[in-house]
């Protein structure tokens, strides 16, 4: 017997348990209590715990659980007020899972004044949702604070959008950054979505896992428009030479291109930053791009640059105006880069 719950546990620590194979199943409403006290336990299990601490007859410091649950739940009721159109019970379910996720009784009463009168089903269908993508109840608190139209889209669209996302390895938890940062991931048109992953993919040629690093850690680039960033890449890519590896370790796609030409051409023009060869060589040692991209202004011009901040005020000036001629005097085409250097970039991406 011992040696069959040995085999239990480890086939729940090699295929861990997830909502979506119990939750599609799509329990009533009045189930979902123990459907998720019941998660709740497997994930313990499946998550290194020992059977032990899941007995049939629970202690008894648990023998009073139910009537301070009942006093929980009735006072989370009275603080948001009569329910619309006598909805008590589905409203006291609703507290009764979101208790049973993980909830505590302070995110729960933030969750439920997000949007006051708003349907409770509504509400724990969108957090399930979340949950299932691996988003820790805090977290999920925060992101829909932030965001709170987020509670106004449809089950289905949520369902679509965290299959998606799943698809580019942001499940399991690695999607709490991104939807703090940017939280319209979930509500964003599908083909402003696809359009992001396609110029990282085919144009800027980064491999799959490389693609879930740079969303992961570099959410902002959502926001950004593809032809912007595809230049953004570039320039680093060309100008800098900067290369694929190095992009998405130093986090390069998330900092401003006026910010990287600015710091960039400054440190040229100093002679203290050379784009290597073909070789990837040059004949003076650069600086790291933390020491360039990460640090301040005053850092960057003391440690970096070793100039003064009315040098570099100057510079940016000279700079600006040298751009706005250069746009003045643009012929269509120019932009594009050479041959050349697109036959460098394909042949690295085929390396990768």
């Amino acid at each position: 017997m011992a040696a069959l719950g040995r085999q239990v546990l480890d086939w729940h620590r090699l295929i861990p348990l997830t909502w979506a194979r119990i939750s599609g199943l799509a329990p009533p409403l009045g189930q979902r209590r123990m459907t998720a006290s019941l998660l709740r336990r497997l994930t313990t299990a499946s998550s290194g715990g020992g059977l032990g601490k899941l007995p049939c007859v629970e202690p008894r410091k648990y023998v009073q659980e139910p009537e301070c649950r009942t006093n929980l739940i009735q006072g989370l009721l009275e603080k948001q007020g009569p329910p619309v159109d006598g909805g008590s019970l589905e409203q006291e379910e609703v507290i009764r899972s979101l208790l049973d996720m993980g909830f505590s009784e302070v995110h729960v009463n933030e969750l439920l004044g997000i949007r006051p009168g708003a349907p409770p089903r509504q509400l724990l269908d969108v957090v399930s949702e979340l949950i299932l993508l691996g988003v820790h109840p805090e977290p999920v608190c925060a992101v829909l604070k932030k965001s709170p139209q987020l509670l106004k889209l449809p089950v289905t669209q949520m369902k679509k959008r965290s299959s998606y996302l799943r698809k580019l390895g942001l499940g399991e938890g690695r999607l709490k950054r991104v939807l703090l940062c940017c939280p319209e991931v979930l509500s964003m048109r599908q083909r402003d979505l696809d359009s992001t992953v396609r110029v990282l993919r085919d144009k800027c040629l980064f491999t799959a896992q490389q693609v879930t690093e740079i969303l992961h850690r570099c959410p902002f680039v959502l926001r950004e428009d593809p032809s912007e960033l595809e230049y953004k890449f570039q320039y680093a890519y060309f100008r800098m030479g900067v290369r694929h590896t190095d992009v998405v370790r130093t986090d390069f796609l998330q900092y401003s291109i006026t910010k990287t030409r600015q710091r960039h051409t400054f440190l040229e023009r100093l002679g203290r930053y050379q784009t290597p060869d073909k070789k990837g060589q040059t004949q003076i040692p650069n600086p790291l791009l933390k020491d360039i991209l990460r640090v301040s202004e005053a850092e960057f011009l003391a440690k970096t640059a070793c100039s003064s901040p009315e040098e570099f005020e100057v510079f940016k000036k000279l700079l600006a105006r040298e751009e706005e001629e250069d746009t003045e005097n643009h012929v269509p085409g120019d932009e594009s880069i050479s041959d050349e250097e697109d036959e460098d970039q394909d042949e690295e991406g085929r390396e990768l």
